[in-house]
């Protein structure tokens, strides 16, 4: 649940800061992408170097970067995390949150995270524009640590109350030893529990949970004989950032592909090796039977050889026609067969574009498609790609962005389907 998400790691002054070390470890482990501000006071009790070799960032702590006088942007901190965890949060830190004393980089990120408008005389959790649209939570975690009498007294009581009326998560402490000796309730929660509880966060707040999705990447490559087949050059790159942003919103993806040199980063995702358009027909009608959203990002070949020479054909042969025959049309096939499924498919034109994207939505029974608009700029081998996206009722024209842009709006729009 934590590979591929933005996490802002905050570490304030107190002794538990080591576990901070240990957190960034299984963060990284976990898949996320983990950036550390630390305050002033946290640096007598790690070092930032420590935090950024195990974050493998740059650890933040002043305002000024360095003495060239750079700005720290604790607003676009704010906007690049999904979520901000204030690990170990002191009693000084917890107070100046809750009173909105803004007197070091730390405090200045968690006051740049936007809340929404109050309802029903509460603030509700965070939200921040996503990066290339539409709206995404940034959950802010605070995990207490401090003395057994720190933690007890009232005006901390109050002070993690409020903090929790702004819609923040308290990550309650251990009861056990603490550092000055004491036995009580103050130890802040061990790095392992804490993976877990924001695990199990994001599992249960994520709008695919508990929905299968199926999708397709790649080319298919259609043999002529042992050596030589027809093909083309999609790279599959559309197709694999569409099944890492549906397993980053907690669909249960099965991923079946056509040659590539891709891998997937998200340990979750099932993956399907195939080559030929007839492979790809066969586990697509297999897994289809199971998915609830049905992605169809493969370039499969329309055409392929008749027949299939078992042995290389010798140059001094020639060859000078290849009967060729249609291949399984796999987008219409899944399209008469869908049964409540939601069907993704996608279109390149280059001429009467939006009118002949309507026609295949139409013919093939699709819910949703993606056009592509071919460019110097978009294409297989590119990490951009300008799309729009149809529905029956809507168009929605994109500029120029990056394909794991493309695949976070059309993700957006199944979201938007299935609610």
């Amino acid at each position: 649940m934590l590979s591929g998400k933005n996490i802002l790691l905050g570490v304030t002054g107190s002794i538990a800061a080591y576990k901070s070390a240990f957190l960034t470890r299984l963060f990284v482990k976990a898949g996320a992408n983990v950036k550390v501000v630390m305050t002033p006071a946290s640096k007598d009790f790690i070092t930032p170097l420590t935090l950024s070799a195990l974050s493998k960032n740059p650890v933040y702590s002043e305002f000024v970067a360095n003495n060239k006088g750079e700005w720290n942007n604790h607003v676009e901190l704010a906007r690049w995390a999904d979520c901000i965890l204030v690990a170990p949060a002191t009693a000084d830190v917890i107070a100046k949150m809750a009173n909105g004393i803004c007197d070091n980089l730390l405090l200045a990120v968690y006051l740049s995270a936007p809340l929404n408008p109050p309802k029903g005389g509460k603030l509700a959790p965070a939200t921040l524009p996503l990066r290339g649209g539409g709206e995404e939570g940034l959950s802010i975690f605070v995990a207490p640590a401090m003395d057994l009498d720190m933690f007890q007294h009232p005006a901390t009581k109050s002070n993690l109350k409020k903090l929790e009326s702004f819609g923040n998560i308290i990550i309650s402490p251990d009861n056990g030893e603490l550092a000055s000796g004491l036995i009580g309730e103050g130890r802040m929660a061990e790095p392992e529990a804490i993976i877990k509880f924001l695990s199990d966060y994001f599992k249960k707040k994520a709008p695919l949970a508990a929905k299968r999705a199926l999708v397709t990447a790649g080319p298919t490559y259609e043999a002529i004989d042992p050596v030589r087949f027809i093909g083309n050059h999609s790279s599959g790159k559309m197709g694999f950032a569409i099944a890492e942003e549906l397993a980053k919103q907690s669909a249960e993806v099965t991923l079946i592909c056509g040659p590539n040199s891709l891998s997937e980063k998200n340990k979750s995702i099932k993956r399907i090796n195939v080559v030929s358009a007839e492979e790809m027909y066969n586990q697509c009608l297999k897994y289809s039977k199971h998915a609830d959203v049905i992605v169809m990002a493969a370039a499969v070949a329309d055409f392929n050889p008749i027949k299939n020479e078992k042995l290389k054909i010798k140059k001094e042969k020639g060859v000078s026609s290849i009967a060729l025959s249609q291949t399984k049309d796999i987008l219409a096939e899944l399209g008469k067969r869908k049964n409540g499924v939601l069907l993704v498919g996608f279109a390149l034109e280059t001429e009467n574009e939006i009118n002949n994207a309507k026609k295949k939505l139409n013919n093939k029974n699709l819910d949703i498609i993606v056009l592509n608009s071919p460019s110097d700029k978009t294409g297989f081998t590119h990490d951009t790609n300008k799309i729009t996206i149809i529905d029956k009722k809507n168009i929605k024209k994109f500029e120029l962005m990056s394909k794991k842009d493309c695949a976070k709006e059309i993700v957006n729009e199944i979201i938007r389907k299935i609610k």
